[in-house]
C-alpha cells in the first residue's frame, strides 16, 4: 500500500454496501477489533501478521490472484493479470472479478485512478518467489559493475556500446524478448540446458557462487558457468548464496503458453441426492448420542478427578479409565474434554484437572443447551481433539496445552464454507471426498498429518451432527454464521428434552429412554448400578447399591418416594421388597470408634465413671453393665482418671498388667577412638578433660543458652508423605534401611555425605545387637563399606540390620 490517501480514495469510490463489506468485522478473522475509521483500517492492513491471518482465510483462486500480483510486482493492470493466469475467455473472466471483489472486500487488493491494480504492502512480502520467479533481470543486475556487462553482451553476441547505463538497457531489452533467449538456449551445452530448464520449472535453487567475468570455478554446477557469463544466471554478490534467474528468462523458458494456475471452480464431487428430513434425522441421531456420551465423560470426571501427566495433559490410561466408566469411545472423551476445557467448564487443579463451578451449573441444564455450549466451543479450538496419535505413531495426550494452531480453526471454518457450497438437497456420497473441497476454501488450513486430507475434522463434524448424510446440517449452518440464538433454537429442535421418568421392572432394573433429566441420574445414580447408556440407559437395583444409598443418610422412606416420583407407574413389588429387606437389616451391627475399653467387676464404680461430667472429654459410652469404651487413647484416659482420685491400671496385649517400671537414665559410654590414631591413655584423658569441661559449665548459664536456642520442629518426613528427600543418598538409605525412622535415615545419610562418624545399632546375623561406631563410610546398596571404631578395621554392614543411628 502507497498511501493511506490511496486507499481512502478507493474506498470513497465505492457504494455503501461496498463500504460495509470493507468495515465489516468477519466472523471468521480473528478477533481484533472493527476498524472505526480508514486510517486505522490502513494502520491494521500495514501489520505482516494481520495480512497473514488474511491470507489463511483466503480460498485457492483468490490466494493465486494475490501471488499472481505479487509476481508481476503490482501495481499491474487487470490485462496483464488476467494474461498470466489464463482468464481471457468470459467464465474466467467472469471468476477473475469474483476473486477481485471478494479480495477487495479484504482490503488486500483494489483499483487505483491509473486503471492498476494495487496491494496491500506486506502482500508482496508473502512470498519469496511468487510463481517460482524471481525478480526481473534490472533488479538484479544493481551494483553489477560496467565491465561484467560488457562481459555479458560480449557472450550475448551484442556488441557493448557506451557507458553502464547503456549497457544495462541493452541487456535488458534482450532479455526482454523471449525468442532471443530461446534462440540463446538452444545452442547451450547440453547441461547448461539442462540446468536452465529444470530451474525454469522449479524455481530459484541450486548452489552457486560469485563470479566475475571469466570463467567460474569448479564448484558451479555443470553449465552454470555457460549460463551465468550470458546472463541467464546471476549470481547473489550480497549473500553469497544461489545463483538466480532473473524472472523474464524463467518465464521465456516456461514457454509462451505458460499460465499460472487459476483454479476459481471448486473441485467437482460426488453427490448424492438427499431430503431435509433426512439430514436432520441423522443429524439429529448423532447429537443425541454425543450429548448423553459428553454428559457421561464429565459426570465421570466429577466423580474422579482425572490425574494429569508430568509431562503435562491426560494420558492414555486416564483417558480409557474416562471412557470405561462412561461407556464411551476415545473419540468421544477426548472431545468432550478439549471443549469442555476450553468453555470453562474443566480446569487445571493442582495434578489433576477438575471440574469448575461452572460445570454444576451446565449439569443443570438441559441437553440441547449443554449440547450448544460444547458445539460452540468446538467451532474455535486451535487444536483438532479427535487425533490421538503423532507422526510417530505415540499415543497423544489431552489437554496436553499445544500450542495454538490457526491452521486448525481455519480446517474447520473451511470445513463449514465447504459444505455450505454444496447444491440445495445435494451431498457427498463419502463425508471424505469433502477433503478436496477443504483444500479449495482452505488451501493454507492445518490437514491430516496422514491419510485423506481434513480426515479428522470431518470425523469430528460428522460426530457432532454438524454433518449428515454429506450435507451442512441446521446446526451447521446456523454454527457457521455464528448465529447463537438460532444455534440454540436448533439444537432444541433437533435434540430432545431430558426425561425425567424411568419405567421400573420387576427384573430390578430402571430403563431411560432418551436422555435422562440431571435429576434422574443423580437418583438412579444414588441407588442403582447403571449397566448401559446411549439412546435408553439401563439401571439395576441391588441390595449392595439400595444399601450404598441408605449409607449415604437416605431412608427407606425417602428411597421409596424418590423412585415412585420418577417412576413411570407403580414401583414393583420385588424391588419395594429389596428396599424394605435391606433396609430392615441395615444398622444392625454398629461400628464405634474406639481408642481402648474399661472393664471391671463392679457394674456402680463404671456407671459412676460413664456419668462423672469431668470426665465427658474421654468419650465414654457404657455397652455392658461392667464395660465401657473410650474415644481417647489409654494413657489420657488413665491421666483423667487418675485425676478424679480413681486407681486404674493399664493392660497389655495379652490382658495382664502393665507394669509401669521406668528405666533410670543413663549416659552413653565413651566410644574408643580407632587404634593407631592416639597415643595410650588418650582416650581416658578425653574422656576426663570432656567430663571436668561439662560440669564447669554454670546451670544458669546453659540455661540461658538454652532459652535463647531457637525453637526447632521436626521436618515431616517422605515415608509418611511429607516433604520429598533432601538427597539422594537419604533416599537410597531409606530404600534399604527399612528399619529405621526418617530422623535416623537424615542422620546417617548426612554422616555418609559429610564423613562425619555416628553410633548405629547393628543386628548380627546371629540376632545378637551390638553398638557400633563408624566413620568413613561408603554406600553400595544393599550394604555400607565404612571403618569400625570397635574392631578398628573396615567392615561391611547390611543396611536392613541398622535398627537406630545416633550421635558418635
Amino acid at each position: 500500500m502507497k498511501s493511506r490517501s490511496t486507499l481512502a480514495t478507493w474506498l470513497g469510490s465505492l457504494d455503501g454496501c461496498g463500504l460495509a463489506r470493507v468495515l465489516e468485522t468477519r466472523r471468521d478473522a480473528a478477533a481484533a477489533p472493527e476498524p472505526r475509521s480508514v486510517g486505522e483500517l490502513a494502520d491494521r492492513l500495514q501489520r505482516p501478521g494481520s495480512v497473514a491471518l488474511a491470507l489463511e482465510q483466503l480460498t485457492l483462486p483468490q490466494l493465486q490472484v494475490a501471488e499472481a500480483l505479487a509476481a508481476l510486482r503490482a501495481p499491474a493492470s487487470r490485462d496483464a493479470l488476467a494474461q498470466l493466469l489464463g482468464a481471457e475467455d468470459d467464465e474466467a473472466a467472469r471468476g477473475l472479478g469474483s476473486v477481485l471483489q471478494a479480495l477487495a472486500d479484504r482490503a488486500l487488493v483494489w483499483p487505483d485512478g491509473a486503471g492498476k491494480l494495487r496491494t496491500a504492502g506486506p502482500l508482496g512480502e508473502a512470498w519469496g518467489a511468487p510463481l517460482g520467479l524471481d525478480a526481473p533481470l534490472e533488479g538484479l543486475l544493481a551494483g553489477t559493475t560496467s565491465d561484467e556487462l560488457r562481459c555479458m553482451l560480449t557472450a550475448l553476441g551484442v556488441k557493448p556500446t557506451g557507458g553502464k547505463s547503456q549497457r544495462l538497457a541493452a541487456l535488458v531489452e534482450h532479455h526482454s524478448d523471449p525468442e532471443r533467449i530461446l534462440s540463446v538456449v538452444a545452442k547451450a551445452p547440453a547441461a547448461a540446458r539442462k540446468l536452465l530448464e529444470g530451474r525454469a520449472g522449479a524455481g530459484p535453487a541450486g548452489p552457486a557462487r560469485f563470479v566475475m567475468c571469466g570463467s567460474p570455478g569448479p564448484e558451479l554446477e555443470p553449465g552454470a558457468g555457460w549460463a551465468l557469463e550470458r546472463g541467464l544466471l546471476i549470481p547473489d554478490r550480497h549473500h553469497h548464496g544461489p545463483a538466480r534467474m532473473p524472472a523474464e528468462v524463467t518465464l521465456a523458458l516456461r514457454g509462451l503458453g505458460w499460465r499460472a494456475p487459476f483454479e476459481p471452480v471448486p473441485p467437482s464431487v460426488g453427490l448424492a441426492p438427499v431430503s431435509p428430513r433426512e439430514v436432520d434425522h441423522e443429524a439429529s441421531a448423532a447429537a443425541s448420542a454425543f450429548a448423553a456420551g459428553s454428559a457421561s465423560v464429565l459426570s465421570a470426571c466429577s466423580a474422579t478427578a482425572p490425574v494429569r501427566l508430568r509431562s503435562g495433559g491426560i494420558g492414555a490410561r486416564e483417558l480409557a479409565r474416562i471412557g470405561k466408566a462412561a461407556q464411551a469411545d476415545d473419540a468421544v472423551v477426548r472431545l468432550t474434554l478439549e471443549t469442555a476445557f476450553a468453555a470453562g467448564l474443566l480446569a487445571r487443579a493442582g495434578d489433576r484437572v477438575a471440574p469448575t463451578e461452572a460445570y454444576d451449573g451446565w449439569a443443570e441444564q438441559e441437553p440441547p443447551e449443554q449440547f450448544a455450549v460444547l458445539l460452540r466451543a468446538w467451532r474455535d479450538l486451535p487444536l483438532t481433539p479427535s487425533r490421538a496419535r503423532d507422526e510417530d505413531n505415540k499415543v497423544l495426550p489431552a489437554l496436553s496445552s499445544a500450542p495454538p494452531c490457526n491452521g486448525c480453526v481455519q480446517a474447520r471454518h473451511g470445513l463449514l464454507a465447504a459444505a455450505a457450497r454444496l447444491p440445495a438437497r445435494q451431498g457427498v456420497r463419502v463425508a471424505s471426498d469433502l477433503g478436496p473441497l477443504i483444500a479449495w476454501d482452505r488451501p493454507l488450513a492445518d490437514s491430516s498429518p496422514d491419510g485423506p486430507p481434513f480426515a479428522g475434522v470431518i470425523r469430528e463434524a460428522v460426530l457432532l451432527g454438524v454433518l449428515a448424510r454429506g450435507a451442512l446440517s441446521a446446526i451447521g449452518i446456523h454454527l457457521r454464521t455464528g448465529d447463537t440464538e438460532g444455534l440454540g433454537i436448533e439444537c432444541r429442535r433437533l435434540l430432545p428434552s431430558a426425561t425425567a421418568t424411568a419405567r421400573m421392572g420387576a427384573d430390578l432394573t430402571a430403563v431411560v429412554t432418551g436422555m435422562p433429566s440431571a435429576r434422574l441420574a443423580s437418583l438412579l445414580d444414588s441407588v442403582a448400578d447403571r449397566e448401559t447408556r446411549g439412546t435408553a440407559s439401563v439401571w439395576r437395583f441391588s441390595a449392595g447399591s439400595v444399601r450404598r444409598a441408605l449409607d449415604a443418610g437416605r431412608t427407606r422412606e425417602d428411597i421409596t418416594a424418590g423412585l415412585a416420583a420418577v417412576a413411570a407407574g407403580p414401583l414393583p413389588q420385588p424391588l419395594s421388597y429389596l428396599i424394605a429387606d435391606t433396609a430392615r437389616g441395615h444398622g444392625r451391627v454398629r461400628v464405634a470408634p474406639a481408642a481402648c475399653v474399661l472393664h471391671g467387676d463392679e457394674p456402680a464404680l463404671l456407671a459412676e465413671l460413664a456419668a462423672h461430667r469431668r470426665l465427658a472429654g474421654l468419650g465414654l459410652l457404657q455397652l455392658a453393665p461392667t464395660v465401657l469404651i473410650s474415644r481417647s487413647p489409654l494413657d489420657t484416659t488413665l491421666a483423667a482418671l487418675r485425676a478424679e482420685g480413681y486407681a486404674p491400671v493399664a493392660e497389655t496385649d495379652e490382658g495382664t498388667v502393665r507394669i509401669e517400671n521406668a528405666r533410670p537414665r543413663r549416659a552413653a559410654a565413651p566410644v574408643p577412638a580407632p587404634r593407631g590414631s592416639r597415643a595410650r591413655g588418650g582416650g581416658r584423658i578425653a574422656a576426663m578433660s570432656t567430663a571436668e569441661e561439662s560440669t564447669a559449665v554454670d546451670p544458669s548459664t546453659l540455661a540461658t543458652r538454652l532459652g535463647a536456642a531457637p525453637a526447632t520442629t521436626p521436618e515431616p518426613a517422605p515415608l509418611d508423605g511429607g516433604a520429598p528427600f533432601a538427597t539422594d543418598t537419604e533416599e537410597i538409605v531409606a530404600a534399604w534401611a527399612k528399619r529405621l525412622p526418617y530422623s535416623d535415615i537424615r542422620r546417617l545419610a548426612h554422616a555418609i555425605d559429610t564423613d562425619r562418624a555416628v553410633t548405629i545399632e547393628y543386628v548380627a546375623t546371629s540376632g545378637g545387637r551390638t553398638l557400633r561406631t563408624i566413620s568413613r563410610a561408603e554406600l553400595d546398596p544393599p550394604y555400607l563399606e565404612a571403618w569400625c571404631h570397635l574392631r578398628g578395621d573396615a567392615r561391611v554392614f547390611t543396611l536392613s540390620r541398622i535398627h537406630s543411628v545416633m550421635p558418635a
